[in-house]
This record gives structure tokens, sequence and C-alpha cells, in this order.
């Protein structure tokens, strides 16, 4: 707790950075990099990532320890970035994962909380509601057929409704796989699992669907052309609707960890986590007080980068 409170007060030292372009005050990537160093990448363990429609709002976790994440919310208001906090609904128990609905009125998350708040469960997917007043409502458990007494996380929302997540089961195609279940009537029907052309025999995890359902990011794991401890890979739909064979992303990906894929809602940028090893330089007389401040809340562990998607 003493970390992660340390960091939301040192981020709001950062909170008056002026606008620069219409992304968050951001340069676009020119390539691959760290998104928003010292102010969402900013020395913790920070993964996955979740933007408002209307992109005023970023939402990512920090992992605190094995026992413990939290969500954190930033917003970004006439033109500067708003001190960061731990979002209304992250309880202490460890919620990771935030998606938003097409529509953002809801948000998705996974939690291993319990219903009645007291102690953790398995992982499970949630949802808040957002309010009229802009706030958001009590987390409420998706429930049956998508939850069950197994693991389920990284919930990703396609336009319709239809909701992607990962699942271990014995019905899958083996290990974690990238499952699926259609809203009809307002009602999630009986879980599908994608085909062998997406989930292996190994771990297939954490995807991004795009809200037409057109292509699909995620991590897999144990592949012969893995690079590492999880690579990025993608699939596109052919003409017929059927999914591609699965395609290494291989420009991305390192010998560490690489996962937690989200696009933008135009489609032009693309987040990932990545445990790669990356430094910045830090310019300046280290004993300013403002240098020694961005030294100290460099990037390590693990990252949110990003990078033109097109």
């Amino acid at each position: 707790m003493l970390r992660i409170t340390t960091l939301l007060t040192l981020l709001t030292i950062f909170s008056n950075i002026s606008a620069q372009t219409p992304y968050f005050g951001l340069n676009k990537p020119s390539g691959l990099e760290i998104f928003a160093p010292s102010i969402v990448s900013a020395g913790f363990y920070e993964r996955d990532i979740a933007i408002s429609p209307d992109g005023t709002e970023v939402f990512y976790s920090i992992v605190e320890s094995q026992q413990s994440a939290k969500i954190i919310q930033i917003s970004f208001a006439d033109g500067v970035w708003q001190p960061a906090k731990t979002a209304s609904f992250s309880t202490g128990a460890y919620d990771i994962e935030p998606a938003f609905s097409f529509e953002g009125d809801k948000l998705y998350f996974a939690s291993n909380r319990r219903e009645s708040g007291i102690g953790t469960k398995d992982f499970d997917i949630w949802y808040v509601e957002k309010q009229t007043d802009g706030s958001w409502g009590d987390a409420v458990n998706v429930g049956e057929p998508i939850n069950t007494e197994e693991n389920e996380f990284y919930p990703s929302l396609a336009k319709n409704g239809t909701l992607y997540y990962t699942g271990r089961y014995a019905s899958g195609k083996g290990g974690e796989d990238i499952w699926f279940s259609e809203l009809v009537d307002g009602k999630y029907g009986p879980r599908q699992v994608l085909p062998t052309t997406i989930n292996a025999t190994q771990d297939d995890f954490n995807a991004f669907i795009d809200p037409d359902e057109q292509y699909i990011i995620w991590t897999s794991w144990g592949r012969d052309d893995d690079t590492g401890r999880g690579d990025l890979y993608i699939s596109r739909k052919d003409g017929s609707g059927a999914w591609q064979q699965a395609e290494n992303m291989t420009e991305l990906n390192t010998p560490q960890l690489d996962y937690c894929p989200y696009v933008s809602r135009e489609g032009d940028l693309l987040f990932f986590t990545s445990e790669r090893k990356t430094t910045i330089q830090i310019d300046g007389d280290p004993l300013n007080p403002a240098a020694a401040m961005k030294a100290i809340l460099s990037p390590q562990g693990a990252n949110i980068y990003w990078v033109n998607f097109n």
C-alpha cells in the first residue's frame, strides 16, 4: 500500500502538463515508445489499459504484490492530466484488466474479490456502470455462464456486446484459451471457444477484440515461433468470416513477456504491456528536485507501450 500511495502522491507533480497534440497532450509515437512516462508508466508494475470512448479517462492496473493489485484512474481535462487515483470500485483485492463497453457506459474488469467483500476467491469478470453524475456504481458479478469455479480473465467487448475473455476449461483446446459469449436480449449465451487458428494447445490469453470483430490480438506462450515468455499474435477474418491462422507480431515481441494488447477507438494506436528492460535518459542536474523525481519514477518492472498501429 505504501508504494502505491506514494506513487499517487508523486503523480500529482506531473498533472499540469499542457496539451501539445489532441491525444492526451502527448506527441503520438514515431516508433515503439513507453506510454506517458512518469504519468502512467511511472516506475511500478503497470499493466493493461483502457481508454474511455470520449478520450477523457485512462484506466490501468498497478500490481503491488502477488496478492494485491489496483485499478488506477487518471483523467485528462482542460488540456492537463489530473491527479491519478485508485478507482472507486477497486477494493483491495486483486483487481486488473479494465475494459470499456463500446458505448462507455460500463467498465468491465477481472477480480478475485468475493461478493461479500470479505476475503478472495477465484477470478471472475465484473462490471460497474457509469452513473448520471459521472461516478461509477457498485461492482456487479457478470455471473453464469461466463463465470465459473475456474478463473476468468481479461474481458474485451465487441460493438454488439459479445464478450471475449480468457479461461482454462477441460473443454478447451489446451491450457488457457480465448472464449466468447454472445449477448442476446441482454443476456450472455453459452461460452464458445475460438478455433485452433487462434487457440493452440499451449496457453493463449489476454485478447483484444476489434469492435467490429474483424481482427483479434492476444498473447500466446509456447508456440514454435514464440520468442520468449509470451508473444503478441494477431488473426484476421477472411472474406467468409473465418478466423485466419495466427501471425506472430515479430516487430513488437521480445524474449520477455509481451501481453495485454489494446487498440485505441480510432484504430490507429496499439498499446500493450511488456516486461522488457527499458531505460530513459534523465536530463538536467541530478540534484534538481524535479530531475531527481523523474529519475525515481523512471520506468522499470513492466510498462505500457504504444505504437502506430496503421
